[in-house]
C-alpha cells in the first residue's frame, strides 16, 4: 500500500487528482489550471463544473445538495434537494468561502474570504459578506487588476 492510500484510507478521503486534503464526491468537471486548496469540500453530488483557471482557496465549501427540508420536516420531506453550481473561468473563492447549490458564479469573479454565497454573483464582480453581496469589480488591462468600486 503507498502512503497516498494509506493516508486515504486512514482519514476516510476518496482519492482525487487535485489536494489529498479535500473531499470531493460525484463527478464535478474541472477545468484546467485549476488549483484546489487543502481542508475544501467539493460536492458535485448535483452537477458542479469549476472553469478553467480557478483558484478555490484552501476550507472552502461547495455545496450541490441540501438536506434541510428533510431534516426539519422529521425525514417528511423525502428527498434530498440538488440544484448545479457553475463557476466560471478565472475565479478566486477565498479561504474558508461557502457557495451553496444553485449559484452560478462568472468569469473572473472573486469571493472574499469567509464569504457565503446564496446568490448568482456576475462576471468580474467582487463579493463578500454573510450573505455575500457586490463589494466590488475587477478591472482589467493587460497584467494590471484593480478592484474598483461597485458599479450602478
Amino acid at each position: 500500500m503507498t502512503e497516498q492510500q494509506n493516508f486515504d484510507e486512514l482519514h476516510g478521503l476518496p482519492p482525487n487528482p487535485y489536494n489529498r486534503h479535500s473531499w470531493i464526491t460525484g463527478d464535478p468537471e474541472i477545468g484546467p489550471g485549476t488549483w484546489i486548496g487543502a481542508f475544501t469540500v467539493l460536492d458535485g453530488s448535483g452537477g458542479l463544473k469549476i472553469g478553467a483557471g480557478c483558484d478555490i482557496s484552501s476550507g472552502v465549501q461547495i455545496y450541490t445538495h441540501s438536506s434541510m427540508k428533510r431534516c426539519v420536516s422529521g425525514r417528511e420531506y423525502p428527498v434530498v434537494d440538488r440544484a448545479p453550481v457553475t463557476i466560471g473561468d478565472r475565479v478566486f473563492l477565498g479561504a474558508n468561502a461557502v457557495v451553496n447549490m444553485g449559484v452560478t458564479i462568472g468569469d473572473e469573479a472573486v469571493v472574499g474570504a469567509g464569504a457565503v454565497v446564496t446568490k448568482d454573483v456576475p462576471a468580474r464582480t467582487v463579493v463578500g459578506g454573510v450573505p455575500a453581496r457586490p463589494i466590488g469589480t475587477v478591472e482589467l488591462s493587460g497584467s494590471e487588476v484593480k478592484i474598483g468600486p461597485v458599479s450602478g
